[in-house]
């Protein structure tokens, strides 16, 4: 039945391969569970009914994706977005979360239409192959950074930005977690190396397995102060969903009398216009590593991964929670061998699961997932492989893509400078002809005005 409903074979993969990649997926991006319940509920939200809404809404839109599309990403509320709807919408323009869940609605209908009537897939079919590898390299920068931020092995710094962590300093917190968190790249590695199948999850669950003894033993101490939890779970299961009232469905007792139209159509194209471009760079970046693109560099079934995105946006926002969309960790289970929605099914079912072992899996800490993070950026960093160095009119913008994510924070922001200069240099050299599509005019337009009026 597995076989006939996810094509295993022709995919060239297994049952245990596709759940081994469906649970290192989900291992990779359960910091959700604690990160998003910590950034929504600076708005008065309860952080319990966000978690109960994260969890749901990432098993619904992981399951659809399944379904639809037969492809092994999953799906979460997405980081940046939830910070947006934080800090700028409720705290920056003052309106309730339930205004702001409004928003987030709104957009999940909109993106629909777009699915529906194909206008998503055209945006991912009229970016060049060298721009899609080039946000594949991007991605795999990006996910390495944030893998080095968790572990709290980057850090800020007021002269260079960012410096690396002394363990000098505070060694008993967070410098015996960034000193495990290398340890778990270097055990990681090692497992690669070796060809050991599960590797990476086999590498969480070793540096998990550390932070525990250290704990149990005195050398890592937690601090709330530094942020530095312990890995200790207090409690195995909890049995208390009525939490999930606070939040769920909430999107429609919004107060209209408080929003501004204009504020409004901002809002919602903010978070239409991240979404839709850290969406279709993940399903770029993740799908390139793959090997899923077809000859053309277009991606098979997009519609339905798109679908699945869109609707797991709207019915987020009835649960109680901000964007959800594609996860760039899937490039963790991508790695691992996950080819089909067997994988995404996987990744879903444990989110499910989460809803009752939510104390178990909040206590992986963050420099125990951070190990993969950095691996799965090696892997994805060799789509350079695949750019035309010597071709400077196509391999410039492409760096300047690559260069961006990382030091932007952000996937989208690194296509929109990918774009924008790879449709510049081809105008100026005169070499747009089969080069640059109509699309690509309009999105270079659309980027252009995004950065002058948001």
């Amino acid at each position: 039945m597995l076989e006939k409903f996810f094509k295993l074979k022709e995919n060239n993969t297994n049952v245990k391969t596709e759940v081994m990649a469906g649970i290192t997926t989900f291992m990779t991006m359960a910091y959700i569970l604690a990160v998003n319940p910590d950034i929504l509920s600076a708005t008065g939200m309860d952080p319990q009914a966000i978690l109960l809404a994260t969890a749901l809404a990432s098993f619904l839109g992981t399951l659809l994706m399944a379904l639809l599309a037969n492809y092994p990403f999953a799906l979460a509320p997405g980081m940046g977005l939830n910070a947006y709807f934080a800090y700028t919408v409720v705290i920056g323009y003052g309106y309730s979360w339930q205004i702001a869940l409004l928003a987030v609605f709104i957009e999940g209908l909109i993106f629909i239409v777009l699915s529906v009537t194909n206008v998503r897939e055209a945006i991912f079919n009229a970016i060049p192959m060298t721009l899609k590898s080039a946000v594949s390299a991007g991605i795999g920068l990006f996910i390495a950074f944030i893998g080095l931020q968790n572990a709290k092995i980057v850090v800020n710094n007021d002269s260079t930005l960012v410096s690396y962590q002394t363990f000098k300093e505070n060694f008993n917190s967070v410098g015996i977690g960034a000193l495990l968190a290398l340890i778990g790249v270097l055990v990681t590695a090692f497992l690669l190396i070796k060809k050991v199948k599960g590797g990476i999850l086999f590498g969480i669950l070793i540096t998990w397995v550390l932070g525990i003894i250290c704990q149990l033993t005195g050398l890592y101490v937690p601090s709330e102060e530094l942020g530095m939890a312990s890995v200790l779970p207090e409690k195995i299961v909890s049995m208390d969903f009525s939490p999930l009232g606070n939040t769920f469905g909430q999107v429609f007792k919004a107060d209209f009398s408080t929003v501004k139209i204009i504020d409004m159509v901002v809002i919602v194209f903010a978070f239409l216009f991240v979404d839709i471009f850290d969406t279709l760079g993940t399903l770029i970046g993740v799908s390139s590593k793959a090997n899923m693109l077809d000859k053309d560099g277009k991606l098979p079934r997009i519609k339905g991964a798109l679908l699945a995105d869109a609707v797991a946006t709207a019915a987020g926002a009835i649960l109680g929670t901000s964007t959800t969309t594609t996860y760039v960790e899937s490039a963790s289970g991508v790695t691992e061998g996950g080819r089909t929605g067997l994988t995404a099914v996987t990744t879903g079912l444990l989110f499910l699961l989460a809803i009752v072992f939510s104390p178990l899996f909040l206590s992986i800490p963050s420099f125990a997932t951070a190990p993969a993070l950095i691996i799965v950026g090696f892997y994805m960093i060799g789509s350079v492989a695949k750019i035309n160095w010597d071709n400077m009119l196509e391999s410039i913008p492409a760096f300047l893509c690559i260069l961006s994510m990382p030091l932007m924070y952000s996937i989208s922001e690194g296509i929109a400078v990918g774009v924008i200069s790879w449709t510049i240099l081809h105008l100026c050299t005169g070499k747009v002809k089969g080069k640059v599509s109509i699309l690509m005019y309009v999105l270079t337009v659309l980027f252009v005005l995004k950065y002058i009026f948001l």
